[in-house]
């Protein structure tokens, strides 16, 4: 009685530990952190920028800093500028990206949001991250 005891504390043990470590729950999975980014379309004093331009943007600047996968899709955002309290509702594209946490992902992530801010003329690229399990 006392193995069968001994023993099913140590299976509850080591999944608790697992569990705890890993967090995820298919064994293909695997800790990532996942980015969504929100790229305002309405540009100032011109047209929005267009799908053209996005896949331009997309192509040269997304796929470089993530080269191993991402996906973009439509929306339609409200944002209100801190300095100026003007809301704008505008369509938007949202990246999302699910990339182990590596040493250089602010990095990347800052490339993008920077790059789109300067080509586009826009105040503010919206960012969440969090952390999720994931499998390709």
């Amino acid at each position: 009685m006392r193995r069968v005891a001994t023993a099913l504390m140590l299976l509850t043990v080591v999944g608790c530990t697992s569990r705890e470590q890993g967090n995820c729950i298919l064994p293909a999975e695997r800790s990532m952190v996942v980015a969504e980014l929100f790229f305002g379309r309405d540009v100032p004093n011109r047209a929005s920028v267009s799908d053209a331009e996005w896949s331009d943007f997309s192509a040269n600047v997304i796929a470089a800093s993530f080269p191993d996968g991402f996906t973009t899709f439509e929306g339609d955002g409200q944002w209100r500028n801190p300095q100026t309290n003007k809301v704008s509702r505008e369509p938007t594209k949202i990246l999302l990206v699910a990339i182990p946490q590596v040493a250089d992902l602010d990095a990347r992530l800052e490339t993008v949001m920077a790059a789109y801010r300067q080509r586009f003329d826009q105040v503010s690229v919206g960012l969440i991250t969090k952390e999720a399990c994931a499998a390709f």
